[in-house]
């Protein structure tokens, strides 16, 4: 093997004896040896490839001073392959010696004999000899390379491939780069590019630290280039599955259709792992037999059921369906027709089958997708506990705050807009009296994955989220304790504007010496520096006690800030917001506060308008009424003053 390595000096391989060097009757040394290239790939000393991952390779060197050819299995040719791919079983090499003693090949190896385009002769697997010729050549398929990018759909298209490329030694060009799912697919047609590509699964690290997984897998195909059925071929196919549809049944059998004799006579091949071909019979089903019960799929090596899935809402009554002996590898496949009522099942001989452990699991793992069944794979299963609600119904509208009583509503109301006037203003130093001495206030966000892609930095630091801080000092340390410790932090909290309108406010507990309640809504960050408005959701418990001056007091106030959904974006700040006062509300008497209770309740405005009404109008209340009246008719008052 000395001079292998002399000519192949990067060829990393495994050699093994399989048959110890012989002579024949020249005295000419044959020797038949068989390596494996392991994860590499290799070059000859011309540098041509010759090589790929887990496949034979091809050297020529020379034994006994006769130049020798060893051919390999798998891969491409290179530039300078001496000729056609032949086929080797169990591990045995095609090993020539090119020339003897007297100028003639003396011996060689050829488990199967390998094929000539010149008219030479091939010994098949039972011992008889073939012919082939020039024709046969036409016939061998081009193999394509898949590449697989799981969870790639996340991903941006330039990045990804910029990445891949900047450590792939060999440039590449991306065949129909597509998403199916969360997943990317693209296709290359070079052996030696599709391999180095390969082994640069998890060498891609993403901005989450996540490493970018790539797969390789072969295909004798293009499915996006594969066009549409002929006219005449879609008559033909159409007949054919008119013959295979039992009316009475409303039952079609698809079973093996790739051989069915009526196609196979008019040269028609129907495999229904071909986009166009499921295509052209969903259509044929969609025109002549949408109502259709049942469907046989199996015997026809189907690999995937992405296809099928247009089939969930153009055979909506689909109650029966067949998909044993195929070749299913992952339950998961079954998510994309899930939407089928079916209440029988066959998937019986496909290898998702033998990922189970036991009967159980498998029957769980079916019912989940499909929870009317009935059968599964021709067994009877126990009756499945659901609930079958056939008529709509409609979610209750979320209705707005809600308080114990009228004077509590009240006294929050006025607490609220004398706090956050302060809070808004941008000099939040006079909170300090809102606050009790040994006051406490904690701020947490949601659980962030992609920090540098966070639109809430300013808050994340600050944060005393405790199911991602499990250190008891770090949640200690986060704890504003004190009114002057607390407002000194507000202070450096970004700039905000709430909005008013949007404000809801539930009472959790309510006794004589102790008020506790929820506000949430959404603000706006105000940054002048920055020039940007960002909405923020937020939720904030308030826990307080009676003030002194029949105000409240906070003893502990917690705060939780997480980003706007896209609705709450557009209803914020829709409505103009009511004048605030950073001066106390004016009292009112007890007979006021009984007129204000039922103006409020007559005209269902809330406190604040019928307060507003009432005054404007010298607290008289059948003016007040009128009045109300006639601008509520003419469309004058806003919604604002009905939101509760």
């Amino acid at each position: 093997m000395t001079r292998y390595q002399e000519l192949y000096p990067n060829l990393s391989v495994m050699i093994t004896r399989v048959c110890s060097s012989s002579s024949d009757s020249s005295g000419s040394a044959v020797m038949r040896e068989v390596w494996n290239t392991g994860d590499s790939s290799f070059t000859d000393h011309d540098g041509h490839w010759l090589g790929v991952h887990q496949s034979w390779g091809s050297v020529e060197g020379s034994l006994n001073n006769y130049p020798v050819h060893m051919q390999h299995r798998g891969g491409a040719p290179g530039p300078s392959w001496p000729g056609p791919r032949s086929r080797f079983q169990n591990g045995c090499v095609d090993v020539s010696v090119m020339g003897s003693q007297n100028g003639v090949s003396k011996q060689r190896f050829i488990p199967y004999g390998r094929p000539s385009w010149k008219g030479e002769k091939r010994i098949d697997r039972n011992g008889n000899a073939q012919r082939f010729g020039p024709e046969e050549k036409g016939r061998e398929e081009k193999t394509w390379f898949k590449m697989t990018i799981p969870h790639g759909q996340k991903y941006d298209k330039r990045w990804l491939l910029t990445s891949l490329q900047n450590l792939c030694p060999i440039a590449f060009t991306p065949l129909h780069y597509s998403t199916e799912g969360h997943t990317v697919h693209f296709y290359l047609e070079d052996p030696a590019t599709a391999s180095a590509l390969r082994k640069l699964t998890r060498r891609v690290t993403d901005s989450e630290g996540q490493r970018v997984v790539v797969l390789m897998s072969h295909c004798s195909s293009l499915p996006f280039l594969q066009s549409e059925l002929k006219p005449q071929d879609l008559e033909h196919l159409k007949h054919c599955m008119s013959k295979r549809f039992d009316g009475s049944q409303k039952s079609l059998n698809l079973s093996s259709i790739r051989t069915d004799p009526d196609l196979v006579s008019h040269n028609i091949e129907i495999i229904l792992n071909r986009k166009n071909c499921m295509q052209a019979v969903i259509k044929i089903i969609q025109e002549n037999i949408p109502e259709m019960l049942c469907l046989n799929l199996s015997n026809n090596k189907l690999c995937k059921l992405h296809d099928i899935a247009e089939l969930v809402n153009k055979t909506p009554n689909l109650q029966s369906l067949n998909l044993s002996h195929n070749e299913l590898k992952s339950e998961q496949e079954l998510d994309v027709v899930k939407g089928f009522r079916l209440v029988e099942l066959w998937l019986d001989r496909n290898p998702l089958c033998d990922h189970f452990k036991d009967q159980t699991s498998y029957i769980s793992a079916v019912r989940e997708r499909f929870p009317r069944l009935h059968r599964l794979d021709g067994h009877v299963l126990p009756l499945p506990i659901c609930f079958d609600v056939e008529t709509r119904t409609n979610i209750p509208p979320c209705k707005g705050s809600c308080f114990v009583s009228n004077e509590i509503q009240d006294l929050i109301q006025r607490f609220l807009q004398h706090y956050y006037c302060i809070y808004d203003s941008g000099d939040r130093q006079r909170l300090l009296e809102a606050y009790h001495d040994a006051a406490c206030f904690s701020l947490s966000l949601p659980p962030i994955n992609n920090l540098s892609r966070c639109r809430l930095k300013d808050y994340h630091k600050h944060s005393r989220n405790i199911k991602n801080i499990k250190d008891p000092s770090g949640r200690f340390r986060l704890l504003k304790r004190t009114r002057l410790t607390l407002v000194a932090f507000l202070s450096e909290l970004p700039k905000t504007q709430h909005d008013i309108n949007l404000i809801n406010v539930d009472v959790n507990t309510y006794t004589s010496t102790l008020l506790v309640f929820t506000v949430s809504g959404v603000f706006k960050e105000v940054d002048e520096i920055k020039s940007r408005d960002s909405v923020r959701a937020f939720s904030r418990v308030f826990i307080t006690v009676p003030a002194r001056n029949s105000g409240l007091c906070i003893v502990n106030d917690q705060l939780f800030v997480r980003n706007a959904t896209t609705e709450e974006i557009r209803c914020a700040f829709a409505a103009p917001a009511p004048a605030l006062s950073s001066s106390p509300a004016p009292t009112i008497s007890a007979s006021q506060q009984e007129m204000l209770s039922a103006f409020s309740q007559k005209s269902e405005m809330n406190l604040e308008w019928s307060q507003k009404c009432l005054q404007d109008n010298a607290w008289d209340f059948h003016r007040a009424a009128h009045i109300f009246t006639e601008l509520k008719a003419q469309g004058k008052i806003p919604e604002a003053a009905f939101i509760k």
